[in-house]
């Protein structure tokens, strides 16, 4: 006999939690970057919006590294920051969001072993943290993320995190992604 447990209800973030949230970022180390974290989840934000995503993948771009919020911490001690923050966003965001963001990380790996020229655009930084990641994928695991649905998505998340680490560069207003974020929800 299988018993099934009811998932926990979506409980959307508010406009308040969502703000918190971002501005709970700021003045936290990027591991190295030259950005601090608040910095680099509005730039890759404004990435997403500028090359045209859809809401839910810009507030997801935008809370893709949430894993490292101090709150999310510790609620989900001791995974790492993109398994904590797809968890928070399964719970917050939704399902799509929850697995571009679980997976940001993989797709770094995948677009090392699938992109002859991604390598050389990485911060000596990701390189790095690529080593820890378990480095380039294997054939068997590249075609098997290739093949998910939601994988152009993760693939473009994980382009526009490689390009926020600019301090200069734009940023998104908090004002558009909070409007982003309430037009995903009422969708």
């Amino acid at each position: 006999m299988t018993i099934r447990v009811p998932r926990d209800p979506l409980t959307p973030l508010t406009s308040r939690e969502l703000t918190a949230l971002v501005d709970g970022l700021a003045g936290l180390p990027y591991g190295g970057e030259a950005v601090d974290q608040r910095t680099h989840a509005l730039q890759t934000a404004w990435l997403a919006m500028d090359a045209g995503a859809d809401d839910e993948l810009v507030v997801a771009a935008a809370l893709h590294d949430i894993g490292r919020a101090r709150p999310v911490r510790a609620e989900h001690p001791g995974l790492p920051h993109e398994l904590a923050g797809a968890a928070f966003a399964r719970r917050r965001l939704g399902e799509r969001a929850a697995w571009v963001i679980a997976r940001h990380v993989p797709a770094k790996r995948y677009l090392v072993a699938t992109d002859p020229g991604y390598h050389a655009l990485l911060s000596p930084v990701s390189v790095a943290s690529l080593k820890v990641q378990g480095g380039p994928m294997d054939e068997r695991e590249a075609a098997e993320f290739a093949a998910h649905p939601l994988a152009r998505d993760a693939v473009a998340l994980r382009r526009w995190d490689d390009a926020a680490k600019d301090p200069d560069g734009p940023v998104l207003p908090m004002p558009a992604l909070l409007a982003a974020h309430a037009r995903h929800i009422a969708a």
